[in-house]
């Protein structure tokens, strides 16, 4: 009975050692020394320090005091970055593509209207898909649904483990129209999608300032639910943003009416022909999430594609968030981490380096609000920190440390273990069969 007691309590005393160890590695504080530091707030470092306490940036500079006991990691001859932010991606809500129970950033809604759809409540924080994307250098992401004209509610989240709400940096931060659809809008014509948007902005701002009516049944018929009516409300208020999944030229100048029409906070995704508009959506304050990537046009909307749309933006003034895979498809899912090519194909054709690393960084986080946070080495912000083996957007360039809030992480990913297991097979290159 006594070696039963005795084991039981070293059982919960292993239990409650393990449960601490991520509370121990926030606490423990580090000292990033001797690399080149961007902070994307200010200039580059040379020969920089950054210090990381209790999950925190505390101190970032040529000439800081180093702490008594503190860890020290070399990174001469390194480059060392606020963490990347991928800003349109369906990470943790997409597993396999052709697999329905694995896709949760759709939802069914009222007449192609989801208003009311919070997205990251589907998020699987057990997802294989984070560690890989962690890895490369991604330490925060935007979750983003999908479909139908109003598809829902975005958030923007840490790549921590845990529960959905230990993630949570902050939900909702944007509001998610496809304005560049009729099909996916569920009518039969372009400008018909618009009609329903102002109609839905019209029935919102009637909703709000009739409430107690509605209440008592004494109003006209809507064209969205109470629920999706409520959603939308901050949207016209201004206080969430309007995210339009937009690509022709046309269409853009659609959006950008409506939102003056109804003082919406206004940002465009997708955007293959934004360039077009680069002095409008830059005099408009209206950000553009893109990419680089794509110059072959995926239908008649993006014609005017070109990979230098993120540049010719942001030359016009226009605040710029790369993105993966803009202009199609659904592998974003296991690709968020690509973003650093994205970043390096911005710079191929014509980004400078510094709009490309801000685009990545602090562009987002400011466009979504949490630039207090996360986005730059600044004290006081998050201690999401990469440090890279040289330039993050050369192809060639592997993350030697990651941390994110102040924890750095260095597990085995699925491609590592795939990678691992096929490496060695008999018949392979690296083990050739006996002549």
């Amino acid at each position: 009975m006594k070696s039963y007691k005795l084991i039981s309590c070293l059982l919960v005393a292993c239990c409650f050692a393990l449960a601490s160890l991520p509370l121990a590695a926030q606490a423990q504080t580090i000292a990033i020394t001797g690399g080149k530091v961007y902070p994307v707030s200010g200039p580059p470092i040379e020969g920089g320090t950054v210090i990381i306490s209790n999950g925190k940036i505390t101190a970032v500079g040529a000439n800081v005091a180093i702490p008594a006991g503190a860890q020290r990691i070399d990174a001469t001859g390194k480059i060392v970055t606020p963490g990347f932010i991928n800003s349109a991606t369906q990470l943790g809500v997409q597993e396999v593509q052709q697999v329905a129970d694995t896709r949760d950033m759709r939802a069914r809604g009222k007449d192609n209207i989801a208003a009311a759809f919070t997205v990251w409540e589907g998020l699987n924080p057990n997802s294989v898909m984070l560690a890989p994307a962690r890895k490369d250098g991604i330490t925060s992401f935007v979750v983003l649904p999908t479909g139908g004209l109003i598809a829902g509610q975005g958030a923007l989240v840490d790549v921590v483990p845990g529960t959905t709400t230990d993630m949570i940096i902050r939900a909702p931060v944007v509001m998610v129209a496809e304005v560049g659809d009729a099909g996916g809008g569920g009518v039969g014509a372009r400008g018909e999608v618009i009609v329903r948007l102002r109609e839905l902005l019209e029935d919102t701002k009637f909703f709000q300032t009739h409430r107690n009516a509605f209440d008592r049944s004494e109003t006209r018929d809507f064209a969205a639910s109470r629920l999706d009516l409520e959603a939308m409300i901050p949207v016209i208020e201004g206080k969430l943003p309007l995210l339009v999944t937009v690509d022709r030229e046309s269409d853009i100048d659609a959006a950008l009416r409506l939102a003056r029409e109804f003082n919406v906070k206004l940002m465009v995704g997708g955007g293959a022909e934004a360039w077009m508009m680069a002095d409008r959506l830059a005099a408009a304050r209206v950000p553009v999430l893109t990419g680089a990537m794509n110059n072959i046009p995926g239908g008649f909307s993006t014609l005017g594609q070109r990979q230098e749309n993120a540049a010719l933006l942001r030359k016009a003034g226009v605040a710029v968030a790369l993105i993966g895979n803009a202009g199609g498809g659904d592998e974003e899912a296991f690709n968020v981490r690509n973003l650093k090519q994205e970043a390096g194909n911005a710079v191929a054709y014509g980004m400078t380096w510094d709009d490309a690393l801000r685009a990545v960084t602090l562009a987002p986080a400011e466009i979504f609000g949490v630039s207090d946070r996360v986005g730059s080495l600044q004290a006081g912000r998050e201690a999401n920190v990469v440090v890279w083996s040289g330039d993050p957007f050369e192809f060639t360039t592997r993350v030697e440390h990651v941390f994110v809030r102040g924890r750095e992480y260095s597990e085995k990913t699925r491609q590592d273990m795939l990678m691992e297991r096929y490496k060695t097979l008999p018949g392979t290159h690296n083990n050739p069969p006996s002549q």
